[in-house]
């Protein structure tokens, strides 16, 4: 009998090790959210981490059988400092998280069960991503990766805008070239909206970089090197005129992130 129990009791935490839980941070995300919970139901839990949003996004999670848990609003403007809050509210040992603007195709779904499943799995994975730009997917050979999939236990994202959670253990990319297995980025936005919200992220990025010593050489060197890696090393060139436009962009994002680090120091003193 004591085997007999044993046994089962082995079983139960082999199947529980190869659970994985989605987990979604909304705010107003109603647009594209019931899309992206189609496309999750599949997985073993889908958990919405929501700050307190006033439009039908609670409600949609709910109807889609999604486990809704809250975290303050405040004054945040981005989802990071709710994610690690997030991740921690997910009952199972894996975590995928997702945007509600993103859409996981059923590849990366089967490649991720089949992949914890292997004793040399490791701790993180970074996930390709494919994005929209001017109302078309981006066509570049660029692979937008993202550290996206983890185990729970120890992982820490930090309350940064455009940062990668901090994973224990070993964190490997999939390869780009296997077809679908990636995530799809619905959002497209328009260049007025793209303009307001650069402003954005480069104030976040500046806490983040206060401890860079930037100078002529990086107001000159850094728009220049990523518009030469997006635009040539990245193919953005491929894309026409989008291409050049998305490499210019990345070139302002650099400029901006410098000038405002420099500027910050200088009122400093």
């Amino acid at each position: 009998m004591r085997q007999v129990l044993l046994v089962f009791i082995l079983y139960l935490c082999s199947e529980m090790e190869n659970k994985i839980s989605v987990v979604i941070n909304t705010y107003n995300a109603e647009e594209h959210l019931a899309e992206c919970l189609e496309a999750v139901k599949g997985f073993d839990e889908m958990v919405v981490c929501d700050m307190e949003s006033t439009d039908h996004t609670v409600e949609i999670a709910q109807r889609y059988g999604a486990r809704v848990v809250t975290f303050p609003k405040a004054d945040h403007k981005s989802a990071e400092p709710a994610r690690t809050f997030a991740i921690q509210s997910a009952t199972s040992p894996w975590v995928l998280v997702v945007d509600s603007d993103e859409i996981v195709t059923p590849q990366l779904r089967q490649y991720l069960y089949n992949r914890i499943e292997t004793p040399d799995c490791p701790q993180g994975l970074y996930i390709p991503r494919r994005n929209m730009f001017m109302g078309k997917w981006v066509s570049s050979r660029s692979v937008d990766y993202q550290l996206r999939f983890f185990i729970r236990e120890g992982t820490v994202w930090p309350p940064y805008v455009h940062t990668f959670p901090t994973v224990q253990g070993r964190v490997e990319r999939i390869p780009a070239s296997l077809n679908n297995v990636l995530i799809e980025h619905l959002e497209d936005e328009t260049t007025s909206q793209w303009v307001t919200k650069v402003n954005f992220y480069t104030d976040n990025e500046v806490d983040k970089r206060m401890s860079k010593n930037y100078g002529w050489g990086a107001l000159l060197w850094r728009p220049v090197w990523r518009f030469f890696k997006k635009y040539v090393l990245d193919g953005a060139y491929r894309d026409g005129r989008r291409g050049l436009i998305r490499s210019q962009m990345a070139a302002v994002y650099q400029f901006m992130i410098v000038a405002k680090v420099i500027e910050r120091k200088l009122r400093q003193h």
